[in-house]
């Protein structure tokens, strides 16, 4: 049975070892790797975004990368990647963790929220667009989808 609520924190050192073995799925490694020494480094030094750790009753479930708009709150946030463990797909999770992620209360002020999707990954293309994300089109072998509505809700 599923919790109610999704934790949402942001991703440490310690999350390292069970994210790295998520990507020994092939399928995993092959839409959104490699992930590397360099990777880790990078995400946890980074200031101009997040990795998000989506967790049920205490269990990572998913990992989700965020850069925030480039400090304008009229640009959009960006999913840069939305990983799920690999032995618990087609499950829900994913909507369950885009959701609770986008929401988390740490990100700041922008307009709304865009994903850019490789065209070869027709899982997260249908994804997006089973979500009612809008597709904005095609730049550079990626296609863009907007999440209508804004960003963060103001309270």
């Amino acid at each position: 049975m599923r919790a109610a609520h999704p934790t949402v924190r942001e991703f440490t050192r310690a999350d390292w070892p069970w994210l790295s073995a998520w990507y020994a799925d092939e399928t995993l490694n092959e839409q959104l790797g490699p992930l590397d020494q360099e990777w880790l480094d990078h995400v946890l030094a980074d200031d101009t975004g997040v990795e998000l750790v989506v967790a049920l009753d205490g269990a990572p479930v998913a990992s989700i990368g965020c850069v925030w708009a480039d400090g304008h709150a009229e640009n959009d946030h960006t999913v840069t990647a939305l990983a799920v463990d690999p032995g618990r797909r087609r499950q829900g999770l994913a909507t369950l963790a885009l959701e609770a992620a986008l929401g988390w209360p740490g990100h700041p002020p922008a307009a709304g929220w865009r994903a850019y999707v490789d065209l070869a990954n027709l899982p997260a293309l249908a994804f997006f667009r089973r979500r009612g994300w809008l597709d904005l089109g095609v730049a550079d072998d990626m296609r863009t989808f907007r999440r209508p509505g804004p960003a963060v809700s103001q309270q």
